[in-house]
């Protein structure tokens, strides 16, 4: 569930789903705070369960440092320089700086990592492999989408014990109107010493290098924020126990066993004619 932050406010308007169904419970996941939505529905006939989430969210365009109070405490700063399951904070992704000298400003050494992962990757989503934040693929491949892109910007970052934090959410076109969003769309934070939080989209900008320099320390008001962090732990707990490695579209499971997202139909949609 997306929530009120720095950057956005969240009403939640109404959700809804098929069937006789236990109460609902909106919990908030221990590590990194994200809220969680958890319902028991019954399939139809046709062996469906289906539901709806609206949400009313007034976004902020993110500019310069910020955020201060926000994932800052001591150990969220300690678990943001700390490796992910696929994001490593040594071998093959701090390999690509081993021969580069890195300045001691915090902010310019952040812009020289981010300047390394926009020239080594290419956004592409050929093929298999991406788009589950592999930082060592990412080195390997030299594309992928942007959990890849900002997978290796973290590994760079932690690497260099400098904390830095994944977002994931859904973009909206610049356009005002309604439609479909075809997927989710990710960036990243970190936070230079003495310094608030600081945004980077690395992908966004490899896409559109005019905007280059926008992007390492801007984002755009055109996304929707809605989990924190990778290898989550849901609450309540997976059947399995094993975390996500990124917490974005709804997580089903039927009869104790997790159903495979190609089974899930998912559909997400924006109306902002009005407002922004």
């Amino acid at each position: 569930m997306p929530q009120t932050t720095a950057d956005q406010t969240v009403k939640d308007i109404f959700s809804v789903w098929s069937g006789p169904s236990k109460e609902s419970t909106v919990s908030t996941e221990k590590e990194y705070g994200n809220k969680i939505l958890h319902f028991t529905a019954r399939a139809d006939e046709k062996g469906q369960a289906t539901f709806q989430i609206v949400h009313q969210v007034t976004r902020r365009e993110v500019k310069g440092e910020g955020g201060k109070g926000e994932f800052d405490s001591a150990k969220l700063l300690k678990r943001f320089q700390q490796p992910d399951k696929l994001v490593p904070v040594s071998g093959k992704p701090l390999d690509l700086i081993k021969d580069t000298t890195l300045p001691d400003d915090p902010m310019k050494k952040a812009r020289m990592l981010y300047d390394v992962v926009n020239k080594h990757m290419r956004y592409s989503k050929d093929g298999k492999g991406w788009g589950r934040g592999d930082s060592a693929w990412a080195c390997d491949s030299k594309f992928g989408n942007c959990t890849d892109f900002h997978s290796l910007f973290i590994s760079l970052a932690r690497g260099q014990k400098i904390p830095a934090r994944f977002e994931i959410g859904f973009g909206l076109p610049e356009k005002h109107g309604e439609g479909t969003i075809g997927g989710y769309h990710c960036w990243a934070f970190f936070r230079p010493e003495g310094k608030g939080w600081v945004p980077v989209d690395i992908s966004e900008a490899n896409k559109n290098p005019k905007l280059t320099d926008y992007f390492f320390g801007n984002l755009t008001a055109d996304r929707v924020t809605f989990t924190t962090g990778r290898d989550i732990t849901l609450v309540p707990a997976t059947a399995s126990g094993k975390p996500l490695n990124f917490f974005i579209y709804p997580y089903v499971e039927a009869a104790g066993k997790e159903v495979p997202q190609e089974r899930i139909e998912k559909r997400f949609v924006y109306n902002d004619k009005e407002t922004r």
